[in-house]
C-alpha cells in the first residue's frame, strides 16, 4: 500500500498544479476582456457616443480602432506589470545569490582558518593562500577585509628566534625556518595585493593594513605597494637584527622601511 502511493501522490501533485495554473490562466484573460471592455466603454463614453442608437453611428473601421486602442491599453497595462514582476523577482534572485555567496565564503574562510591553527607549517602554508584567494573572491569589502585581518593577526603571533644550528636544537631549528616560510609568505602576498590598481580583481587597496609589533625576520620587498585610501599601521614593526625603526641602508628590513615611509597613509 505505502509503495503504490508514491506515484500516485506525484500524480496527483502535477495534476493539482496544472488545475491551478489553468485556472490562473482563465482568471488572467477574463480579468483582460474585461478590463479591454471598460476600457472601451471609457472611450465611447468619452467620445461623447452615449446615444449611438439615436445620435451618432459608428463605422466598423472605427469600431474596429477602438476595439483594437482598448486592447492596447490593457496589453500596455500588462507588460508595465510584468516589467514590475520581473525586476522584483531579479532583485530577490540577487539576493539569494548573495547569501549563498556568503553562505560558501564563510565556509570556506572556516576551513582556511583552520588550517592556518594546524601544527603543520605546511598546512599553514596552505591556509595563507586559501585566505589569500578568499580575500580576492570576496563578495563584499568587510569580508574581504576579515581575511585581510586574520593574516595580519598570525603575522602578530608571538615571535620564536631561531634557536641555532646546534645539533641539540635541529628539530627546533628546521621548525623555525618553516615558520618563518609561512611569515615571509604572508608579507609576499600582502605586498603582491597592494600593488595592483584599486578595483582589480586581485588588489587589496583599500583596504586596512595592521602590521603592529610585527617582526620582520627577512628582507621583504613593499616597493611599488600603495596603501593610500586605508588605514595603514606599521608601528612598533622591527627586525630582530635590527629594533630601531630607523634602521640603516643595507640591513635586512631596509626595503621593507624605505616602502612603509614612502606611503603618505602608514602610521
Amino acid at each position: 500500500m505505502t509503495a503504490n502511493r508514491g506515484p500516485r501522490a506525484a500524480t496527483d501533485g502535477r495534476e493539482l498544479r496544472l488545475w491551478k495554473a489553468g485556472w490562473a490562466l482563465t482568471v488572467i484573460f477574463t480579468a483582460a476582456i474585461l478590463a479591454a471592455g471598460s476600457v472601451f466603454y471609457g472611450l465611447v463614453y468619452l467620445l461623447d457616443f452615449q446615444e449611438i442608437d439615436t445620435t451618432a453611428k459608428l463605422d466598423a473601421k472605427t469600431l474596429f480602432d477602438m476595439v483594437k486602442l482598448s486592447f492596447g491599453v490593457v496589453a500596455g497595462a500588462g507588460a508595465l506589470v510584468a516589467l514590475v514582476v520581473a525586476y522584483r523577482r531579479q532583485r530577490v534572485d540577487e539576493a539569494g545569490a548573495h547569501r549563498e555567496a556568503t553562505r560558501l565564503h564563510t565556509e570556506r574562510f572556516s576551513q582556511a582558518v583552520d588550517k592556518l591553527g594546524s601544527d603543520s607549517p605546511a598546512v599553514r602554508l596552505g591556509g595563507v593562500y586559501a585566505l589569500a584567494g578568499l580575500a580576492d573572491d570576496a563578495p563584499t569589502q568587510d569580508l574581504r577585509q576579515t581575511c585581510i585581518d586574520v593574516l595580519c593577526a598570525y603575522l602578530q603571533l608571538p615571535f620564536t628566534p631561531d634557536p641555532g644550528d646546534d645539533p641539540a636544537d635541529q628539530e627546533e631549528h628546521h621548525r623555525y625556518l618553516a615558520l618563518r616560510k609561512v611569515r615571509h609568505t604572508i608579507l609576499r602576498l600582502i605586498g603582491d595585493h597592494y600593488r595592483p590598481p584599486r578595483g582589480t580583481h586581485r588588489s587589496w587597496q583599500g583596504c586596512d593594513l595592521d602590521l603592529t609589533d610585527v617582526t620582520i625576520d627577512g628582507d621583504m620587498n613593499f616597493y611599488g605597494a600603495e596603501f593610500t585610501g586605508s588605514n595603514v599601521s606599521f608601528c612598533g614593526a622591527k627586525s630582530p637584527a635590527a629594533p630601531c625603526p630607523s634602521m640603516p641602508r643595507g640591513s635586512p628590513a631596509a626595503t621593507w622601511t624605505s616602502a612603509t615611509r614612502s606611503s603618505p597613509a602608514a602610521t
